[in-house]
């Protein structure tokens, strides 16, 4: 039986590469190519694939959205992501969502066969780069002041995250002083960055 395949990659090109590489495999199938997050969610409900290959940077939905949402909606999909960033912050957040595999997109073309394979049969497949760069860089940040901080990059005001939040002003000016202080940022913009840089938020 063939592994049956869906890519997630919103490069074109790069999408149209991948799935010509892994056809030449006999045991891989591409059964499907989306370029955004929904739309691959669309092919998985409708094709229920064995594996499938998500970009993290994709428009409309990322691929650790598209990888939470499978793991909410009990698909049996095992989900391996490609990414060019080897940000500690989206490692941490792929294995919450249950991800299997988490590769760097320069990999060599067998290596992201044999990891197909690999998962396929159960095991784990993460490069190396990924697993050190989460080791040296673990996320300082409570869940609650990355929602704060999540807000705040998103354009809310102290006032408003503290409406969305049901918290008082004080309280959400504690965190983000605690946000600051973490992150030895001078403001919040900074702080922002710093976090947004290593995937935390």
């Amino acid at each position: 039986m063939s592994i049956r395949v869906v890519i997630a990659e919103d490069q074109r090109m790069l999408r149209g590469a991948l799935a010509s590489l892994l056809d030449f495999e006999e045991d891989i199938d591409v059964i499907g190519q989306a370029g955004n997050g929904d739309e691959a969610l669309s092919l998985i409900a409708a094709h229920r694939p064995d594996i499938c290959l998500l970009d993290i940077e994709m428009p409309v939905r990322s691929g650790l959205e598209v990888a939470e949402e499978i793991k909410r909606l009990g698909y049996e999909c095992r989900v391996i992501i490609l990414t060019t960033f080897a940000r500690p912050g989206y490692f941490e957040r792929a294995v919450q969502a249950g991800v299997q595999g988490y590769l760097l997109k320069d990999e060599p073309s067998e290596r992201l066969a044999e990891a197909i394979r690999r998962v396929m049969g159960g095991r784990r497949e993460v490069s190396p780069e990924l697993v050190f760069g989460t080791m040296r860089d673990a996320n300082p940040l409570t869940e609650r002041e990355r929602e704060v901080l999540r807000l705040a990059a998103g354009g809310s005001s102290s006032s408003e995250i503290a409406a969305k939040l049901h918290l008082s002003y004080g309280t959400v000016r504690n965190y983000m002083s605690e946000i600051l202080s973490k992150l030895g940022a001078k403001n919040r913009i900074e702080a922002i960055t710093t976090a947004e840089e290593k995937g935390w938020i």
